[in-house]
């Protein structure tokens, strides 16, 4: 969708990939390979978004899971307001699941989420009555327990999942990371909650192993292939 200049201290520059073009990126894989499960990152326009959700009817993707990137870790905001609105209006319903943060959660709901106690009710919120999952991550509050909050809309429960706070500066990319974990074990054929829950287990161990290493001289990235590595 858009093609960035940056490196761990911070993203410069933003070069969005014309809509024809990735309308075409999007039908040249799914008319030919097709997808069990589709991850949705950064969308920078409002055009963008709406060629993402008229792709998802078109060829019927059932497991899509949106992780509504609007600022970058290192503070950058990545979206307009009218995009944040087509966001919002157009594309949150669209998918299966969303994985906001706590600052893009007040962003899409145009108010601040001071704490922990708010966050099934907002989580529950962001869902519009039933229409989208919602896994709210908690990592931007203070203290060394972490909670994300899942609402399942299917279902309609709530399950948080504990965690705690790891000490490093290698978190870049660590909600995409999150997301696309989702996707896959939804793909395997997981339900809902256990691909959040694996997905979870994943990605606290990726933080945890790349926490060992120094790299670059801001946020580094986790490591993806800890299970791999010895």
């Amino acid at each position: 969708t858009a093609v960035t200049v940056q490196n761990t201290v911070g993203v410069s520059e933003v070069h969005v990939v014309p809509v024809s073009v990735l309308e075409g990126q999007i039908a040249a894989v799914l008319s030919d390979i097709g997808a069990d499960a589709v991850k949705i990152g950064m969308l920078p326009s409002s055009e963008a978004m709406m060629i993402v959700k008229k792709s998802l009817q078109i060829y019927g993707i059932q497991n899509s899971v949106l992780d509504p990137v609007m600022v970058s870790t290192s503070g950058r905001k990545l979206m307009d307001d009218q995009a944040i609105a087509t966001l919002k209006n157009e594309l949150l319903h669209a998918v299966r699941i969303i994985t906001p943060n706590l600052p893009e959660a007040g962003m899409l709901l145009g108010r601040g989420i001071s704490n922990r106690d708010e966050m099934p009710l907002v989580a529950r919120e962001l869902s519009d009555n039933r229409k989208v999952s919602v896994l709210l991550k908690g990592g931007h509050l203070d203290g060394d327990e972490l909670t994300d909050v899942l609402y399942n809309a299917e279902t309609d429960e709530i399950l948080e999942f504990k965690s705690y706070r790891i000490a490093t500066c290698n978190t870049h990319g660590t909600g995409c990371v999150l997301s696309s974990s989702i996707a896959a074990f939804l793909a395997k054929g997981h339900t809902l909650n256990d691909a959040v829950r694996n997905a979870k287990e994943y990605t606290d161990g990726a933080i945890r192993a790349g926490a060992a290493y120094e790299i670059g001289k801001g946020h580094g990235p986790v490591h993806h292939f800890y299970g791999f590595w010895k």
